[in-house]
């Protein structure tokens, strides 16, 4: 989560919602990303999404089974989907996202009947350090 953290502030320098994401396979990273959609003009540029096209590339193959997948904020319903069907085995999160969280806050899709995989994940690592740096950054942009 440490290095995760490190790519929001990445972000953050960037003037990007600062979220970051590392993916690991075998206890190695694989992948990284942190938020990007404005630099890239891309609205599906979030940190979790470009981790997971990097793993893809890395793996050569778009199931990532075996993975685990660090972000600093609970992923939203697109990134949660991505999640989903990349067969991410686990997802360790940061910072709830009360507005938009889609594995067990707005949404519940982590565990949704209608959903083929199940993603084990664990909120809360590191949160209050994630939570606090995105409410300087808001705060600071208003």
């Amino acid at each position: 989560m440490h290095h995760a953290i490190r790519l929001a502030r990445r972000a953050e320098d960037s003037g990007e919602v600062p979220v970051g994401a590392v993916i690991v396979h075998n206890e190695t990273c694989i992948a990284e990303g942190w938020n990007s959609a404005i630099a890239l003009h891309d609205p599906s540029a979030h940190a979790e999404m470009i981790a997971i096209r990097e793993a893809g590339r890395v793996l050569q193959n778009y199931r990532l089974t075996g993975t685990t997948l660090y972000v600093t904020l609970e992923p939203c319903v697109m990134c949660m989907g991505a999640i989903v069907h990349a067969r991410i085995q686990r997802l360790v999160f940061a910072a709830a996202d009360e507005k938009r969280g889609a594995v067990c806050n707005v949404l519940n899709l982590a565990d949704a009947p209608f959903l083929n995989h199940r993603v084990n994940w664990r909120s809360g690592v590191m949160a209050e350090d994630c939570s606090q740096m995105l409410k300087d950054f808001f705060r600071n942009r208003r």
